[in-house]
């Protein structure tokens, strides 16, 4: 099947362009109108975002992309919110429809579809305990927290507190996976302390708990005051006799409460010892063993009109749909770090607080604002806004994101009915994926050991895109795959071509796009060959691979 050398190089000069030129179609379409069924205390704050958005244009003498064409912006909408393409019949229906409100009514379809629910489990997911499930962790346990979590749409208070304080068996509360993860050392906590204010808050801490930090006002008996809330948590390990190999196995985990009370004891760098209580920024708790230290933790956390919990799910939120966050990292908010919009983030957190912590709410605000129906194709007008090599980022476009290993696995299966080709049977699609996805994470280690979560474009990934079996299902024409119901369906062969790329890439092909497919109808015997390597090359180019 697979396609000569020549013609090989001949389509990837055709679907692996550059990005820019792969999408210079798009065409300015104006803002969708607000849907009337929306509050009008969202239609408020959508305004606001855009407001505080385009003042920022302006103080910056910048102007945004033109509005991305429906094509560009249903792909992406699914890949961030439901984590991967959208199937050729929605496509289809998408572009077909009239509705000037047919974006934010997708938007509410999308967050009632099950890709909702699973797409933000794995998320949560590979964030609490890695992709590489650790020892003595149950990766099931955690997913079938967040599902549920995601959804019933519990507040984000809530699913915080929840991990939190989480003890007992790793199965029966899966919560408790993620302090699990973070206690694969006897390190009195450290990890979790660190972990806990990262992923949750925002801070990055770690380094001080060997010394104050450099760039900002966190100071080493701060951690250790963080770390003491910690410090009743323990892990107890089961093991049970297997029969089959007459051993000892290892069988469960779970989270105790231990007794601790007290202060902790660390020691500065000139080796004078010190000791720190439980204090949460002033806050001081009972430190004797009759106070429950994680509970006192979780309520600290949030309370309050605007508590860490909250600025940090908003600069993480926003920096899922658009690329980059209000500060950069995400994950280490404080005066060290400047923030490029600080009233709208603010005020998205405030509204977060007062929405009841509503998660789908928060993605409705970003997903139908100005900024964001954008095209990702920047202009002559903001090349200033380029945050990749360390500009503020005024979010003139949205910018092109890599795909992670889940979406890029979930879109090969919308896009080819991969899983259908002779795996008809759920169990079997779901164990290929898992399968899959590890083979991805030991294939695409970084250098230093942690884990890689997206493509990245390097030489094992490349290839294992080429010439993998996912990809060879993926072209294949067996009954139930994409290229066999294109091929004995209806439709003449540039009709066929045009749903092979409406399929890969979500738009129609361009006019040199299709001139260049049909020369190779023309020069090729077997049409059956050329559809495969066309689809092959549109699976393996930019285009597919980057959301955008």
């Amino acid at each position: 099947m697979w396609m000569s050398r020549q013609r090989t190089n001949d389509f990837l000069w055709l679907c692996c362009k550059p990005l820019a030129f792969a999408v210079a179609f798009a065409v300015s379409l104006p803002i969708q109108a607000d849907d009337p069924i929306r509050s009008n205390r969202a239609d408020e704050i959508v305004a606001e975002i855009n407001s505080q958005i385009r003042s920022a244009w302006k103080d910056n003498e910048v102007e945004p992309s033109l509005v991305a064409d429906d094509s560009e912006w249903l792909r992406r909408v699914s890949l961030d919110i439901v984590g991967h393409i959208p199937a050729l019949d929605d496509v289809e229906k998408f572009l077909a429809d009239k509705d000037k409100a047919k974006r934010k009514k997708l938007i509410d379809r999308l967050l009632d579809d099950s890709g909702y629910t699973r797409n933000w489990t794995t998320i949560w997911t590979n964030l609490c305990i890695g992709q590489q499930v650790p020892r003595r962790v149950s990766g099931e346990g955690m997913r079938k927290f967040f599902r549920e979590a995601f959804g019933k749409n519990r507040p984000w208070n809530d699913i915080v507190s929840d991990l939190v304080t989480a003890e007992g068996h790793y199965e029966e509360n899966g919560a408790a996976n993620f302090l699990l993860a973070q206690m694969q050392n006897q390190d009195d906590g450290v990890q979790m302390t660190a972990k806990t204010t990262r992923l949750f808050m925002g801070m990055q801490v770690q380094c001080t708990q060997c010394h104050d930090h450099p760039y900002n006002d966190w100071k080493q008996d701060q951690f250790w005051q963080f770390n003491s809330f910690f410090r009743q948590t323990a892990k107890k390990d089961h093991r049970r006799f297997d029969a089959k190999s007459g051993r000892m196995i290892d069988d469960y985990s779970e989270i105790i409460e231990r007794d601790f009370s007290g202060p902790v004891y660390f020691e500065k760098r000139n080796g004078l010892m010190k000791v720190a209580y439980p204090n949460y920024f002033g806050t001081e708790i009972q430190p004797d063993g009759s106070t429950d230290r994680r509970k006192e933790l979780a309520r600290l956390m949030t309370s309050g009109d605007r508590p860490m919990i909250a600025l940090a799910y908003i600069n993480r939120m926003w920096a899922h749909f658009f690329g980059f966050g209000f500060t950069n990292p995400i994950d280490d908010i404080g005066s060290h770090i400047p923030v490029t919009h600080p009233e709208l983030f603010n005020r998205l957190a405030d509204e977060f607080v007062k929405s009841g912590y509503d998660c789908k709410q928060v993605i409705r605000w970003i997903a139908n604002c100005e900024p964001y129906n954008l095209t990702s194709r920047g202009t002559k007008k903001n090349t200033v806004d380029n945050p990749a090599i360390g500009e503020a980022a005024l979010f003139t476009r949205v910018y092109v994101k890599q795909m992670t290993a889940e979406q890029l696995y979930d879109s090969l299966i919308v896009a080819t009915n991969a899983h259908k080709s002779g795996r008809s049977d759920w169990e079997k699609s779901e164990s290929q994926r898992r399968e899959w996805l590890e083979q991805f994470v030991r294939t695409f280690g970084t250098d230093d050991g942690s884990e890689s979560t997206s493509f990245d474009g390097t030489i094992p990934q490349a290839l294992m895109m080429m010439n993998g079996a996912l990809v060879r299902d993926a072209v294949s024409i067996k009954p139930g795959s994409h290229l066999h119901e294109l091929l004995t369906g209806k439709g003449n062969e540039v009709q066929k071509i045009q749903r092979l790329y409406l399929t890969a890439l979500g738009r129609n092909a361009t006019k040199p796009e299709l001139l260049t497919a049909q020369k190779f109808f023309d020069d090729n015997a077997d049409p059956l060959i050329v559809f495969q390597d066309l689809f092959w090359a549109l699976l393996n180019s930019n285009e597919f691979i980057f959301n955008h």
